[in-house]
């Protein structure tokens, strides 16, 4: 009765899923929540705009009356296209934006747009587990090329070898994550334009996401430069004020389409066509958006700020740690991977910081880094400060008995 190529056939809660739900137990039973060092939502952090300044912005004219348009509310593209000029300095024309419910939602429907079924995608590995999902679900495969660690330059890179190794004919798009989730690698200038040449001699657009691209860690030089700026390869950009603005809840997001006026021209009438059959952005969603665009400055300051803070205690904790540990460069995003100790199981050390500890932080293999010659702990640099303060001694704990 259901797809089984689309669908799990098994949806039982795995074994993560438990541990998860044990330790919710005993917070209810002792009181003392987990110490989430996992924490992506921004609002279950502590980021939380002011009640009225969301209900003002939500309060537009949109609330009113319905005009749907598969692109988009027309004031709302024009402050996604007012907010790359400023926060970016790049130019993207408001007809080349198409609003949607979220990042995945926009990566669903470039996969409608741009493959058949039983046709593959290229995507990062370490990076976000759902693309996977999100293209199965089309029926589209998700081959994997890698990001490996260069000890020597003390920052991720692009393996290229393994992105020709991956391609085939029947290969329509290469994704990318930049700023990665969860190295918080961003691409250096070489990788950039080899990408660049990559798309154009292959026929094959880029998927850069930058939903992180306005979080570039304390050190980095500059921020990093958005591909929205692109005009001679194909390439869609996507983002979203879950990100950009810390408003997972308001659900809008964007997809840019770049590149030649040629590329655009047949690109935009056929995402039209899909996104006309969803229609899925809310109307008072989209007439909040040049608002809290406009707004969002000071709240990703507020984050940037806290980012900092705790990367510099995580930095300090590792240079103090008795164990072997190092923390890996953030050039940008919200995450910090800790080097365990080789011969540590990164597995089992999470199993034993959630139950022994009271601590929630991910594995690296969680996120596809099991090509990485040393094992990783993914943490959440998004978690207040008091929280990963309490966290770090028990880390060390869990280092000496698990």
């Amino acid at each position: 009765m259901f797809s089984p190529q689309r669908i799990p056939e098994d949806l039982s809660p795995n074994r993560w899923t438990r541990l998860l739900r044990e330790a919710r137990e005993r917070a209810r039973e002792n009181g003392e929540a987990p110490l989430d060092l996992a924490v992506s939502n921004p609002t279950a952090a502590g980021f939380l705009w002011r009640r009225e300044t969301l209900a003002t912005a939500l309060a537009s004219d949109a609330i009113e009356r319905y005009a749907p348009h598969p692109r988009g509310n027309a004031a709302a593209r024009d402050a996604v296209a007012e907010f790359y000029r400023r926060e970016h300095r790049t130019e993207i024309s408001p007809e080349r934006i198409h609003l949607t419910a979220s990042t995945s939602e926009a990566y669903s429907w470039l996969a409608k747009l741009l493959c058949s079924a039983g046709d593959n995608v290229l995507a990062p590995a370490p990076s976000y587990p759902l693309i996977a999902h999100l293209c199965g679900m089309e029926d589209v495969e998700t081959r994997r090329y890698f990001l490996r660690f260069d000890e020597e330059k003390n920052r991720w890179a692009t393996d290229f070898s393994s992105l020709e190794n991956a391609f085939d004919a029947r290969t329509r798009a290469v994704f990318c994550v930049a700023p990665n989730n969860p190295t918080g690698s961003v691409f250096s200038e070489e990788e950039r334009a080899r990408l660049l040449a990559f798309a154009r001699e292959r026929g094959v657009p880029l998927v850069v996401d930058e939903v992180f691209l306005e979080y570039a860690g304390g050190n980095a030089a500059s921020a990093p430069a958005s591909f929205a700026g692109t005009r001679d390869a194909p390439v869609f950009v996507l983002g979203g004020l879950s990100k950009s603005a810390a408003l997972p809840q308001i659900k809008v997001g964007w997809i840019l389409t770049c590149g030649p006026e040629a590329f655009a021209a047949e690109a935009l009438p056929r995402l039209d066509f899909i996104a006309d059959a969803f229609l899925s952005s809310s109307a008072p969603s989209q007439g909040a958006v040049p608002a809290l665009l406009a707004a969002s400055g000071a709240m990703r300051e507020r984050i940037r700020a806290r980012l900092d803070a705790n990367e510099k205690r995580l930095r300090a904790w590792a240079d103090a740690s008795p164990h072997a540990v190092k923390i890996l460069p953030r050039e940008a995003g919200w995450y910090a991977l800790v080097r365990l100790p080789r011969g540590v199981a990164e597995d089992a050390l999470a199993e034993c910081l959630l139950r022994r500890e009271n601590v929630v932080a991910h594995p690296g293999y969680f996120y596809d880094a099991e090509n990485v010659p040393a094992p990783l702990l993914v943490l959440s640099l998004l978690a207040p400060e008091e929280t990963l303060a309490a966290a770090l001694p028990r880390i060390d704990s869990a280092l000496l008995r698990c």
